[in-house]
């Protein structure tokens, strides 16, 4: 019957499966759909990893290859996506060890959407993320602003517009 509910009413199932469990009833419990359910949150975790890095990666290529169009639009998605995706870390510390695949699959998304929304060739953006993890959550990082990044250190006072 589980099973059954499964595919016709999620989330009876759920709470029906919540409540076996809670009540110590394993043998009446739908393991097989309950483990496949686990494994599907630990997927959307990652996901959402790669999702709020791309939001992020896109701004920061909009920033640094467009500087003329900077707004204050782009700097709150930067300033937001640092924050979700430090609370996310924070939350998620397995993740930490999916950073650079996360980096890299969401680079991928990032370089799609700049193309499209800066209307410059693709040729124009490095052909992978420029940028560490470290990089991008650094609150005092906006590439291409005039410090050059390796002078960000000595000049942790600027802040951009």
């Amino acid at each position: 019957m589980s099973s059954n509910l499964y595919e016709q009413d999620f989330y009876a199932w759920a709470n029906q499966q919540a409540a076996l469990l809670r009540s110590g009833q394993l043998a009446a419990a739908d393991i097989d759909h309950i483990a496949e359910e686990i494994e599907s949150m630990g997927k959307t975790e990652k996901r959402e990893l790669v999702n709020r890095l791309a939001v992020l990666v896109l701004h920061m290529l909009k920033w640094r290859f467009q500087a003329g169009f900077r707004s204050k639009s782009w700097i709150r998605t930067i300033k937001e996506q640092r924050i979700a995706l430090a609370r996310h870390i924070i939350d998620n510390p397995s993740l930490k060890s999916k950073r650079d695949e996360a980096i890299d699959d969401a680079y991928r998304t990032a370089l799609v959407g700049a193309v499209d929304e800066t209307n410059l060739p693709e040729e124009t953006f490095p052909p992978a993320c420029p940028w560490s993890f470290e990089q991008l959550m650094d609150e005092s990082f906006w590439p291409g602003d005039a410090e050059s990044e390796s002078d960000r250190e000595k000049n942790r006072g600027f802040k951009p517009l």
